[in-house]
């Protein structure tokens, strides 16, 4: 007799009328008398397994009716399509043979807080929402790679230990390097701009850092950003790749994390809307007018907070950008606008339902003493910005960029209600986090 093939569940299809073995561990059961549901997984998906009384020995059905959860095993049987999970397939289980006892799991299948589920989140991995999760994280960052490589652009890393802040913020975690004082990266993005100056069109994707106590749900201190930078082109063109870029994003998930959203419980049509183009344009102007007339106190060059970019992603139906910020609240590098000194030629691409900003970006200034003079005017260090003003006095062309925060992206994406659901491992200090 030829030895029964193991397989994984993401594999079942392939195998329906057929006996295989299969590695899992035990989520819950249920059942009585004579046949006991086998809750399983094991890591590429979630499927049920049926142990009869009819298919089995005595013993084996006694060792199914009190498995405990998370329990690992081996099980073997035959795969039948179920129209009745969402997964349309199950298991006749034949034979089961345990590797690793499992006792006084701590993740019962009761409802749990937030809090306790980030203190047990080495264990709460295992679920089903963090696994669906973080399985359209996993197709998010290789479709970020693939529209970028397909749209020409170059990955370039930025440093994650700096010398000074980019955006001249103080949120900065310091970091003793070799006894001179650094920080811990918050954007790769002027760094991105000298790429561009190299090759057009460059990325970068990887950690940054926010010394900032926040206890909002779209603030971390730790995350993963991706900064786009692209000689040779304005703020309208930078926003028509922006749309394109989420556009993607969204059909890309849509496509291959159907299931995941389901588990999610994510309406999926609506997401799909979102991939219609283009996307509004707001001005900053025609926003605050909209948040006061809808009783906000607001007064005209003051950024928007949690509520207001919270009331403005519910007012709109689709992803839609507000452009044209205030100067005074933008960073000292956004291009001056043609007509007025008192704004810059940016915008932040909101997501609907309430999300909030995903995306920031402007066209970059290309005036050698305009950027000299508001590193001063923001008690910048001019040696520590030298190289980047160089990037004026070589060559220097029309360039735009954005940045884009993952963990936004995937709470919106996803559908989820707080954005630390995204953060895929335990920290250290997990009990610090805000």
């Amino acid at each position: 007799m030829s030895e029964v093939k193991m397989i994984r569940i993401e594999d079942a299809a392939e195998y329906v009328g057929q006996v295989v073995k299969i590695g899992v561990w035990l989520r819950q059961k249920r059942g009585g008398g004579k046949i006991a549901f086998l809750q399983l997984r094991d890591g590429t998906g979630f499927m049920q397994g049926v142990v009869s009384v009819t298919d089995v020995d005595e013993a084996t059905f006694k060792l199914a009716e009190h498995l405990k959860q998370e329990t690992s095993l081996y099980v073997t049987g035959t795969i039948h399509a179920d129209s009745r999970s969402e997964f349309g397939y199950e298991m006749a289980v034949s034979e089961i043979e345990i590797v690793g006892e499992s006792e006084n799991y701590p993740i019962s299948p009761k409802e749990h807080g937030t809090d306790f589920l980030f203190d047990e989140r080495h264990l709460y991995l295992r679920h089903q929402k963090p696994y669906a999760t973080l399985k359209i994280r996993d197709e998010l960052i290789r479709a970020i790679y693939d529209f970028f490589h397909q749209d020409g652009f170059l990955k370039l890393d930025a440093p994650i230990i700096t010398d000074s802040a980019p955006e001249g913020t103080t949120e900065l975690f310091p970091v003793d390097y070799f006894g001179k004082e650094a920080f811990l990266s918050q954007t790769g993005q002027l760094y991105a701009e000298a790429g561009a100056m190299a090759f057009g069109k460059v990325y970068d994707f990887g950690p940054t850092f926010r010394a900032e106590k926040s206890s909002t749900r779209r603030h971390l201190t730790e995350f993963w950003m991706i900064d786009a930078e692209m000689a040779w082109m304005h703020q309208e063109q930078s926003l028509e790749v922006q749309e394109r870029f989420i556009a993607y994003l969204i059909q890309r998930v849509i496509d291959n994390c159907r299931v995941e959203l389901k588990m999610l419980g994510r309406d999926i049509e609506k997401l799909a809307s979102y991939t219609k183009m283009p996307y509004p344009r707001v001005s900053y102007d025609d926003a605050v007018k909209l948040l006061q007339d809808n009783g906000f106190k607001i007064n005209w060059g003051v950024d928007f907070g949690s509520p207001e970019e919270t009331f403005l992603a519910n007012h709109f139906t689709s992803p839609f950008f507000v452009v044209n910020f205030p100067k005074a609240i933008k960073a000292f590098y956004m291009k001056r606008h043609p007509t007025r000194d008192d704004v810059v030629i940016s915008a932040d691409l909101m997501a609907p339902e309430g999300y909030g900003e995903i995306i920031g970006g402007s066209e970059r200034d290309t005036d050698y003493d305009y950027l000299r003079q508001r590193l001063i005017d923001q008690h910048l260090d001019l040696n520590e910005y030298s190289w980047y003003l160089d990037l004026r006095k070589y060559g220097t062309v029309p360039h735009s960029g954005f940045g884009l925060g993952l963990e936004r992206l995937i709470r919106f994406v996803a559908g989820e209600d707080h954005i630390r659901e995204t953060i895929p491992f335990p920290r250290t200090l997990n009990r610090l986090h805000p």
